[in-house]
């Protein structure tokens, strides 16, 4: 079979029985994962005043977003496999302290390349929230996989949202810089309670990283489940980015005219979304995934409908678009955690190669999203980017239909079914990791 051509981790060290994964540490995971991609989506309700300061166009102020995910989209590809290489409590300190050197770049940088080069290179290492991701999920008890999965995530849908808020706010405070500053301290922290927290866990894919590398690349060829499903992610948050890159733009503009705090504010609103996280997982533990993933698709279709009555200003309007921004969000989690359940269950002992190659495919979306929303703000404005929106929810209820489609004449091939939720039953990491407390 072709899964044989990645080996799987043997464990390194002593023996001994799984620590399990108390409140506590979930909870200090779920908020390191949040803060670490954080600093990617700070800069979204401040393009405005980052573009005046700096002395930027409009189209070049909304490269910061997109150079944040691009940057993100390469760590992925680059350094969250590993994972499955590397002692893992060593990997994500070492990533988060890196996320902080960096995001002083970004707060001290004087014109527009050294912010995004700062921007950038805090999009690569802040990955350390993809490594925690699995590394919780190994750390947890089989039954609870899901439900795990889905509270770190819950913790880092929160950071993206909320990042928003926290920069509107301090950003009315300090000025922009001020944001980049707190993040790089609250960052430095993470990592030094991470290093007293979290236990070590020793694994080895028997690989080189060359080779590590390649073995990611080919879990696309390899895993139908994860193409298809990587496909489904990236068209949606390509959604999802071009919805929070646009919305600064108009909430700034003539039709509402809000200052960065109160854009900053709809965070607030958009992390309704997030709770759907942590329902998502428990749904997929189920083996209702793929229901989840359709009636997220149509929710995400709708959702535009909302949002394009809401770019006129005026009460009734922002009642359309508030309600847009909660469905757009809660839909675009679902679909997401629903990916990642049916993704990490494909081959547990490849798990931070599989989460790599995912999110690689989930990221470059967002990046494509945001680089195409720049492009349209510009030649069509709020009408024209919610017309880009609802062609991509669209795609995303078309990818999900042919999905349903291809899979109902199968009989039995491994790739063709949904494997079990990522909670389910005993998985190979039970024997192929060593966690050891410290």
């Amino acid at each position: 079979m072709a899964s044989a051509q990645i080996p799987e981790p043997a464990a390194v060290g002593a023996a001994g029985p799984r620590p399990g994964l108390g409140r506590g540490t979930l909870l200090l995971m779920s908020v390191a994962a949040g803060l670490s991609v954080a600093g990617n989506y700070f800069a979204q309700p401040l393009l405005d005043v980052i573009g005046r300061d700096l002395e930027l166009s409009a189209s070049t102020a909304a490269l910061v977003v997109t150079v944040a995910q691009v940057g993100y989209g390469l760590g992925l590809l680059l350094l969250v496999p590993l994972g499955d290489l590397l002692e893992r409590r060593r990997l994500a300190v070492t990533l988060t302290a890196a996320t902080a050197a960096f995001l002083t770049v970004t707060a001290s940088a004087p014109n527009a390349a050294l912010l995004l080069t700062g921007t950038a290179l805090t999009g690569l290492t802040s990955v350390a929230a993809q490594v925690v991701v699995p590394y919780a999920a190994t750390l947890a008890a089989p039954a609870e996989r899901g439900r795990t999965v889905g509270t770190v995530m819950t913790g880092l849908l929160l950071g993206i949202l909320l990042a928003r808020t926290a920069a509107g706010l301090l950003a009315e405070l300090g000025g922009w810089r001020t944001v980049y500053w707190v993040n790089a301290a609250l960052m430095l922290l993470m990592a030094v309670l991470l290093r007293l927290r979290l236990p070590t866990l020793r694994t080895t894919a028997g690989l080189r990283y060359p080779a590590l590398l390649r073995s990611t690349l080919a879990l696309f060829a390899q895993e139908p489940v994860l193409r298809w499903r990587g496909a489904l992610g990236a068209l949606t948050f390509a959604g999802f980015s071009v919805l929070w890159t646009a919305l600064a733009f108009l909430m700034s503009g003539p039709a509402y005219g809000w200052q960065e705090s109160a854009i900053g504010l709809l965070g607030l609103v958009g992390a309704a979304g997030s709770l759907s996280a942590s329902v998502g997982g428990r749904l997929a533990d189920r083996g209702l995934a793929h229901h989840v993933t359709g009636a997220a698709a149509f929710l995400l279709l709708g959702s535009w409908g909302l949002l394009a009555a809401g770019g006129t200003g005026g009460a009734w309007s922002l009642a359309a678009l508030v309600a847009g921004v909660i469905v757009l969000d809660l839909a675009a989690q679902a679909v997401h955690i629903s990916n990642q359940n049916l993704v990490y269950a494909v081959r547990p002992e490849a798990r931070n190669r599989l989460n790599s190659a995912y999110m690689t495919s989930y990221f470059v979306g967002g990046a494509a999203g945001s680089a195409l929303t720049s492009v349209v703000w510009g030649t069509a404005g709020w009408g024209g980017v919610c017309v880009l929106g609802a062609a991509l929810a669209l795609a995303v209820v078309g990818l999900w239909l042919a999905d349903r489609l291809r899979r109902r004449p199968t009989t039995g091939s491994r790739g063709d079914r949904e494997p079990a939720a990522a909670g389910e039953g005993a998985s190979a990491d039970e024997t192929a990791t060593t966690p050891v407390t410290s």
